[in-house]
Order: C-alpha cells, then structure tokens, then sequence
C-alpha cells in the first residue's frame, strides 16, 4: 500500500473514522461507504448538488448559473443513487447516465458525478486529477469565460476599447473569446438589414438566416478592430452562433483567416441544440484553415462520435457540468485526441465549485487540451462562503493545480448558510 494511500484511508479520514471497528482501522480497510441523501440547493443562481454518506464525507458538484430551475431533474435521481458506495463512481453512474439527455437533463447527471469523484477524493486522501490519471501538467491555462467589460455599443470602435480593457484585466489571459454575430444579438441588432430575417424574441440565440452583405462586413469589421489591439500578444477566439448558414460561415471564416484566430465556435449548431450537425460542420472545416469549434451542449461521447470520427471539427468544447461529469469528458478528450482533435472545455457558468473541477479534469487532460472557459462566482458573494481557491485564482492567464483532497473548495457553512432560500434550510444539515 502507498504512502498516499495509507494516509488517505487511516490519517486523513474525517472524524467519523474515529467510530470505525478496530479491527477495519489496523488493517487500514473501512466498512464500505455509503449514500444516505441528495440534495440540491440554488445559491444564488447555481444549482448546487450535495451527497450525503454514512461516515461523515459529503461531495458537492454545480450546475450552470443559467439552470436555476434545475432543482427537481436533480432530485430525480435520488432513489438511484440512496445506498450505493459513492467511490464506486463508474456503478453508480451506470444506473443514471442512461437517463440523461442534452441539456438540461445531463447537467444534473454531471453535478452528480462531481460530486461524487468529491467524495472519492476526500475518501482517498487525494486530489480529484489522481483519480483521473494523475496530472501532466502543474499549472492549467484558462480563457476569459465570466470576465467580461460592458459593452459601449457595436461599433468596431466598441469592441477594440473593450478588447483594451480585457487585454489589461488581472488576469492576465492569453486567449480572450468574444461574441459576435448570431450569438451576439446587441451586435446583430444594431446592423440595418444585417441578415434576411427579423430577430426574434424569447430564448437566447434563436435568430437564423443568410447574412446581407452589410451584415458580414460590419461582423469583419469589429473583428478586425479586435485583433488589432490584441495583435500577436494574445489569442483571439469567436463566439459565433448557432444559426449562420453554411456558405456564410465559409465567407466568414475565410475573410478572417489573415487575422489568425484560435477558433470560430458554434457556427451551425450549439447551446440548446440537441444535436451536433457533423456533416455541416465539416463542410465548414474543410472549407478554411481557421480551427472551428463546437460542443458545449452536448452530452455523452455517444453524441461527440460523429464530430470527432468525421473530423468535422478541429477543437470540441465540451462543459463537464453538461457532458456527463470528468471522466466522461477525459475520455471524449482522449478519443479527439487520436483522431487530431484539439479540446477546449466549455464552462463560463460554471461557478466556483465547477471552477475546482475544470482544474483538476484540466490538469489530467491529454496534450490536446486549450485551456478552458474561466467561471466566476456569481454573485460576488460565492467568494465569501468558499474556501481553497488559490489568492489570487488566476496570475498571468494560469491557475496552480492544488493538491488537498477532493476537489479541495469547501464551504464555509455557517456564511453559505445564510445564503440559503428558505425552501433549502436544511442543505447543510
């Protein structure tokens, strides 16, 4: 038995350890876990998942800030998951992966996965990136995600002030992502006759359509305003759609390809979109040499299997709180990975607990790996009721991949506490 081990099991356990026969302590062996409660409470904005076990370890996972209504599709799961050995988080998940689909039912089969590799962690004594392979890397890059500087207005004027702005943040990223076109409707909205259709009202990025031609060009014209202030120093990528056409999407990508951009995300499909469209997005690869990027929204590698063995992408982005967890989102990375195919995860709402995950999965990741979107706590005040992110999180566009156990970010309950509703008063309990 390793060092790491014997400590995990013997001197590292919480203080429900103390209660263990002992005989099972001089062994180092323990009865095994078990799950007694799920809960899911919305702090703030972001779902947050709770598993409770019978020997005093609980493991927390998160869900987007964007999924506040996600509270009963987790709870659904509950019956599933009561009695089962929590560090066997290929069997549990065995029973609800199947009963997930794209957004939002996956998001709460991820939550609970972390979760549960939260709990192996703390079981085990080690860092969630050991159970995942072990780290190659000590220090994980990140793009601006939740950073971002309110916008002025739409002009190229606009953007180049705040790509300024963004290119001095504290940060200190090497790779800043912006919006623009159909996944940016202040943008489209502000160009006369920019596409042949009328915006549309209601979900986020529901417009569509073949772009005119001031519509491309006024697009052209604030990227190129962009990458003049970012220049060579710092990467540039797109946020783009879903909803442009293919031939626009070509057009677009090849006006741009002098500017050198990271990757074009989303062209074709993304978001709340239940299917990926491999065939279009090869066209669209084919077509140019800029990277093309798309996945945030889908779940399982069942679903990443025509993208990656088609190669109708370069870079994926899958979000592990939507894909299925960390192992299912290694995994779909190593799978790219043979086949050429770059990975950039996904996660700008992801909230810190879901900031401590895409660290640990990010430190395993294969040498395909970007960097990742970059979630902040919203509201301000999650900075307040966690503990075990470095100060500050981020120097120079890295972060430092910590070692406690678990994920390593706890609460401070009794401020967490306070920001509970009223509904989930007992959360902590």
């Amino acid at each position: 038995m390793t060092n790491w081990t014997r400590r995990g099991f013997l001197g590292s356990l919480p203080a429900a350890a103390a209660t263990l026969p002992l005989a099972a302590q001089q062994s180092g062996r323990r009865p095994a876990m078990k799950i007694t409660d799920l809960r899911c409470a919305v702090i703030g904005r972001n779902p947050v998942v709770r598993i409770v076990t019978d020997q005093g370890i609980s493991g927390y996972g998160q869900a987007e800030s964007t999924k506040p209504y996600l509270k009963p599709m987790v709870l659904f799961y509950r019956d599933y998951l009561l009695g089962e050995d929590p560090t066997d988080v290929g069997r549990v998940m065995m029973k609800i992966r199947r009963m997930g689909a794209f957004k939002p039912w996956g998001s709460a089969v991820s939550a609970i996965e972390i979760a549960l590799w939260d709990i192996a962690g703390q079981a085990a004594g080690v860092p969630v990136y050991k159970l995942l392979g072990g780290k190659i890397r000590d220090r994980v890059r990140a793009y601006n995600g939740g950073v971002r500087f309110p916008m002025t207005g739409q002009t190229p004027q606009d953007y180049a002030e705040n790509m300024a702005k963004m290119k001095e943040s504290k940060e200190g990223f090497t790779l800043i992502k912006q919006a623009v076109g159909f996944h940016n409707p202040a943008m489209m909205r502000a160009i006369p006759n920019g596409w042949y259709d009328e915006p549309r009202s209601g979900p986020p990025h529901a417009d569509r359509g073949l772009l005119t031609e001031r519509g491309l060009a006024h697009i052209v014209s604030c990227v190129e305003a962009m990458k003049k202030v970012l220049g060579s120093e710092i990467g540039l990528a797109l946020d783009c759609g879903p909803g442009w056409t293919v031939k626009d999407a070509i057009t677009f990508a090849r006006a741009l390809e002098p500017l050198h951009i990271t990757w074009l995300e989303d062209l074709i499909t993304g978001d709340y979109t239940p299917y990926p469209n491999a065939e279009l997005f090869r066209e669209v690869t084919q077509s140019t040499s800029l990277p093309i990027h798309t996945g945030e929204q889908i779940y399982l590698r069942e679903n990443f299997k025509d993208l990656i063995e088609k190669q109708a992408v370069n870079v994926i982005g899958p979000d592990p709180e939507d894909v299925g967890g960390l192992a299912e989102l290694k995994w779909i990375a190593e799978y790219a990975d043979l086949h050429g195919i770059l990975v950039a995860p996904h996660g700008i709402f992801d909230g810190l607990i879901g900031l401590a995950a895409h660290v640990h999965l990010a430190a395993a990741l294969p040498q395909n790996y970007i960097a990742f979107e970059y979630p902040v706590g919203q509201p301000e005040w999650w900075y307040d009721i966690v503990e075990g992110l470095p100060n500050p999180t981020m120097k120079q566009g890295f972060i430092d991949v910590w070692d406690r156990p678990g994920l390593g970010v706890t609460f401070r309950v009794q401020a967490a506490r306070a920001r509970l509703a009223e509904e989930d008063r007992g959360f902590f309990d």
